[in-house]
């Protein structure tokens, strides 16, 4: 694993272009920490700042800083799909292959490195979600700070889901900005099969029930939205408010699911395809 992992770190760091993305996607996530710094001036009658809101409280703060880091999350997919564009353009695939590299190895080294960045990516957030908590929290007791840290498990969950996707895109089209234009796609054909499911269910909740087991959705479902969340600690006797945020087991299971189905096509294809 160690031998695939360091051959696929080689190549990144040899090409400029994907040097600079793997900088800009671990750095964007430090612009959690100036939101937490941001300050409002409200018509010059009074500043707001986030900090002294009770925003970044613990246990809160892990669902705040993972759902907007993994906005972020879009400049390490370039990097994913330059992976597969940069193999077929470089004819990097065939020397590897003819250099004794099986065809499933080569696979492997790419999630292995998809895996690589999700983790170093979870590390940085949630050591950033610990030093903004414990800066501004009213609630430093041990028991309150690790409460809800399953939102990074989430947060690695979700990036790894996603860039396997991105894998798998790169895999099937060979080229970056198709397999790009290829998520939005599959993001209006998550919302058809939405408005179908509406049609014949016709409730929005079952539509989104059968969406939520979509590619997409699905992983975006992992870390839901905190805005109701923080609103609801703000009015809480607002009970149309009230929402389901947490991470659940089967939400991470499906993810996975997409995942290994991902690779496994993935496999698939670069095992058929004359190269």
């Amino acid at each position: 694993m160690l031998r695939l992992l360091q051959l696929e770190l080689q190549k990144l760091l040899l090409n400029k272009t994907s040097k600079i993305l793997i900088f800009i996607s671990f750095v964007l996530p430090f612009f959690v920490i100036l939101l937490s710094s941001l300050k409002i001036n409200v018509f010059g009658f009074f500043t707001l700042e986030l900090g002294e809101l009770g925003v970044f409280n613990f246990p809160i703060i892990w669902h705040l800083t993972t759902f907007f880091s993994s906005q972020f999350k879009f400049f390490f997919a370039i990097v994913v799909v330059s992976m597969i564009g940069n193999e077929y353009s470089n004819k990097t695939l065939k020397q590897n292959l003819i250099d004794g590299l099986s065809k499933k190895e080569f696979i492997l080294s790419k999630f292995y490195t998809i895996v690589f960045f999700s983790f170093v990516s979870t590390i940085l957030i949630g050591l950033i979600s610990l030093c903004i908590g414990l800066y501004y929290s009213s609630y430093n007791e041990f028991g309150i700070i690790i409460q809800e840290m399953n939102y990074l498990l989430g947060y690695f969950i979700k990036l790894v889901g996603f860039f396997s996707l991105c894998l798998f895109l790169g895999m099937l089209v060979k080229r970056s900005a198709f397999a790009l234009a290829f998520l939005f796609v599959l993001y209006l054909f998550e919302w058809l099969v939405f408005w179908i499911a509406y049609k014949i269910v016709g409730t929005a909740d079952g539509a989104f029930r059968i969406k939520n087991f979509m590619p997409l959705e699905s992983m975006y479902k992992l870390i839901d939205q905190p805005f109701q969340r923080v609103a609801m600690t703000k009015f809480p006797n607002k009970a149309e408010l009230v929402y389901d945020y947490a991470v659940h087991w089967y939400e991470i299971a499906i993810v996975l699911g997409w995942t290994a189905l991902f690779i496994f096509l993935s496999y698939r294809l670069l095992k058929k395809r004359d190269l």
